[in-house]
């Protein structure tokens, strides 16, 4: 478990409908947009978002557990609002990378003292996703 973990239902419930507001149009932010593998619903969730050799990086700061990962994994795709623009990711591919080369070097160091080697890479596709009813 990262340190940060801890504090997961604290930013679910107080931090996340913040960062919801703003997230998909600051740098550095975004707003996954992937649908439940049970209840079918498509959710939104603020994300810090990393880019490196026209892939996708996300930190997963709280671990594999967390259900916005499984749901991505069980998809295989998801959507991406950053900086107010949309972009289908798929072929998701989680790594463990403890030195967190990936990773810009201000960001790098935060994340080795939360303990955060876990990281999904996603591939951007230029069609627009389907519509969920699809």
């Amino acid at each position: 478990m990262t340190v940060i973990a801890r504090i997961r239902p604290f930013t679910n419930r107080i931090i996340n409908p913040i960062t919801r507001r703003f997230a998909g149009r600051v740098p550095g932010f975004a707003i996954l947009i992937y649908v439940g593998r049970r209840s079918g619903k498509r959710y939104r969730t603020p994300i810090n978002v990393f880019h490196r050799d026209g892939r996708f990086i996300f930190a997963l700061t709280y671990g594999r557990e967390v259900q916005w990962l499984k749901n991505v994994l069980a998809a295989g795709t998801c959507e991406i609002e950053e900086r107010g623009r949309i972009s289908r990711l798929v072929e998701p591919e989680l790594i463990v990378d403890p030195t967190g080369h990936l990773m810009p070097a201000p960001v790098r160091f935060f994340l080795r003292l939360q303990g955060v080697t876990d990281y999904l890479l996603m591939t951007p596709v230029s069609e627009p996703a389907p519509p969920p009813d699809a």
